[in-house]
């Protein structure tokens, strides 16, 4: 037998067996996800038959549509290693703005692009302070968080901006039976999954999530592509936020307040690792589902906001400790 025989048996001999396929599908954050889902269809159909509707899930999806919406682009972030925590209240401030403009008698159009831009401006800030200036993300977005929200009072006060009656109904409107606002977010997650894992773009994402030093010397633009991501956050955020507007009729400086603690807890159910470098548009998608069927359970049953609130904080732990235990059992 030559050396090279002899290198490939000791090399075979101490490689880890394949695992089985059928152990790969299950011991996946998105397989825990989806029978969790299941799970809360089953409890929640004990405490209404609506729960069996179809149409009534889809209508209480159009509550929190915008913000399953920012969540999967939220998931794209912290794969990339990074944590944007100001795109609910970017939503307010975009809104307000796009509300203020339409109500001082700018177009329509205009108002949308001033609505627009703003959440672009607010993205590019996150960017600038987390790459150029190398600030923490976490830090800097719980700073943008408090400034635009105030920014949003100043320019709304404590009073609401009408939209126009033709504004009005996003989540009435309706695509073969189908709410808009559910449509948008099917589509949305359908686009970003592919870009996600079909494509370099999305691999590179991963790569700098697991090891960012060794993805910019593997070549890979890591400050290009978190410019990106941030912008794409601060766009998509200002589009949920006019779409809020639309659903409710008006806007507050408080739209979308305590967004946050959703968006987390949708990318976190889904399996996204909080230190980055895993996690699946899919995750999030079904945990967006899941988040909707329990907090509507909870209120068919009557619990009280407090109530829910603790639930909500008991299953991000839950999901952060589980997440973890998943990732670290694959990786022997």
């Amino acid at each position: 037998m030559s050396a090279a025989d002899t290198t490939r048996n000791i090399a075979g001999r101490e490689a880890a067996p394949p695992r089985p396929l059928l152990h790969v599908i299950l011991v996946r954050p998105e397989t825990m996800t989806l029978a969790l889902l299941i799970l809360a269809v089953i409890v929640a159909s004990q405490l209404s038959p609506f729960f069996l509707d179809i149409n009534y899930i889809l209508r209480s999806f159009t509550l929190s549509a915008e913000f399953a919406i920012v969540a999967l682009v939220f998931t794209m972030v912290i794969i990339a290693g990074e944590i944007d925590l100001s795109p609910a209240a970017n939503m307010a401030l975009s809104a307000c703005l796009f509300a203020w403009a339409q109500a001082s008698g700018i177009p329509m159009p205009v108002a949308i692009l001033i609505g627009l831009a703003a959440g672009l401006a607010m993205g590019a800030l996150n960017a600038f302070m987390v790459i150029a200036l190398q600030l923490p993300s976490i830090i800097v977005t719980i700073g943008t968080l408090t400034l635009y929200r105030g920014l949003a009072q100043i320019i709304a006060g404590d009073k609401s901006i009408r939209v126009p009656d033709w504004f009005i109904g996003i989540d009435k409107v309706l695509v073969l039976g189908i709410p808009v606002p559910v449509v948008i977010f099917v589509v949305v997650s359908l686009l970003l999954g592919l870009i996600l894992a079909g494509t370099i773009f999305g691999r590179q994402i991963y790569q700098i999530g697991t090891n960012e030093v060794a993805a910019r010397y593997a070549g890979i633009r890591t400050r290009r592509i978190k410019l990106v991501l941030f912008l794409l956050m601060g766009l998509v955020a200002a589009v949920a936020g006019m779409m809020t507007a639309s659903r409710l009729g008006s806007v507050r400086y408080d739209l979308g307040l305590g967004g946050e603690l959703q968006m987390v807890l949708m990318a976190m159910l889904g399996g996204t690792y909080i230190f980055g470098g895993r996690g699946t548009i899919l995750g999030t998608f079904l945990a967006a589902w899941l988040l909707v069927v329990v907090s509507t359970g909870m209120t068919v049953a009557n619990l009280l906001p407090a109530i829910q609130l603790t639930v909500l904080g008991v299953l991000l732990i839950v999901a952060i400790i589980a997440t973890n235990f998943i990732y670290s059992r694959t990786q022997r």
